[in-house]
Order: C-alpha cells, then structure tokens, then sequence
C-alpha cells in the first residue's frame, strides 16, 4: 500500500490544504477499517496466539529492564508474584474469550 504522504512528497504544501487534510483523514479511517475486516476475515486462533505471545513479551522485556534497573542501582528487587498471577490471568482470558484450550 502507498504511504499517503508520499503522494504528497513533490507538492508538500497542499498538505496544509483542509481538502486534504480531510481526504487523508478518510484514507486513514479506511485504512484502520481494512485492517479490522482483515482481522475479522482471518480470525483464526493463530493470529490470536501470535498477539497475545507479543503482548507476553513486550511484558518481559518491562519486567528484565526494570528488574537491571533495580540491580544497577542497588535497589531491592520487587517482588514478582502480582505481576507473574497477572500475566497468567492475561493468558487464560484470552484463551477462554477465543475458546483455545491449553490443555
């Protein structure tokens, strides 16, 4: 797909234009639209597993930073037992909502 603004790349000032602003308004309201009937068409339980596995990570990843913060600074490190009963309660939401059973 075309990046809006590069239809605009030798005509940057008709970006101030309110017609414009208007039409890439719309595109990006299409756009977002597309991407859920997109969504809504392939609803497999694939993609849903893929998300809420990146959604985990990006968790970790917080949870690793803060945990070198805590010892480059010689803080005492939290206690992870919320976060862990939190992560786990994420998980089996997602799976219950999307009818995947783990086990």
């Amino acid at each position: 797909m075309k990046n809006k603004l590069e239809i605009f790349k030798k005509a940057q000032d008709l970006l101030d234009e309110p017609e414009v602003q208007e039409l890439l308004e719309y595109c990006e309201k299409l756009e977002d639209e597309l991407v859920d009937f997109k969504f809504e068409k392939n609803k497999n339980k694939e993609l849903i597993l893929l998300d809420m596995i990146k959604e985990v990570l990006k968790g970790c990843n917080a949870i690793e930073k803060e945990q070198m913060e805590h010892v480059r600074f010689g803080y005492e490190a939290p206690n992870y037992q919320a976060t862990i009963s939190n992560l786990k309660s994420y998980i089996l939401e997602i799976c219950r909502d999307n009818q995947i059973y783990l086990r």
